[in-house]
C-alpha cells in the first residue's frame, strides 16, 4: 500500500517555507535541492525538511496539505520552524 507524505521545507538563507505532498520524500527532496531547473523552490535553496506527516490515502494527504497552507496551518508551521531554530 503506497503512502503519501505531507512535508514542509524551510530555507534558512531566505526564511521561506514550502509545503508539499509526495509519495517519495527522498526523491522529491533531491528534486527541490538539486535537480529542479524551474519553479519556486529553485530560487531559495538550500532547503531542509522541518516537518512531515504520513498518510495512507492521497486524498487525506492533499486535504492536510491544503489545511497547512491556510492561515492557521501556516501559523502552526512557523511555530515548528521557531522551535527548530531555537533547538
Amino acid at each position: 500500500m503506497p503512502t503519501f507524505t505531507v512535508y514542509v521545507l524551510y530555507s534558512i538563507n531566505f526564511q521561506k517555507i514550502y509545503i508539499g505532498v509526495t509519495s517519495n520524500l527522498l526523491n522529491r527532496f533531491k528534486s527541490h535541492n538539486l535537480l529542479a531547473t524551474k519553479g519556486y523552490t529553485k530560487h531559495f535553496r538550500p532547503w531542509i525538511v522541518v516537518y512531515t506527516e504520513v498518510f495512507h490515502s492521497k486524498k487525506k494527504a492533499l486535504d492536510r496539505e491544503k489545511q497547512l497552507k491556510s492561515a492557521s496551518g501556516r501559523k502552526f508551521i512557523w511555530n515548528i520552524v521557531e522551535e527548530f531554530l531555537n533547538s
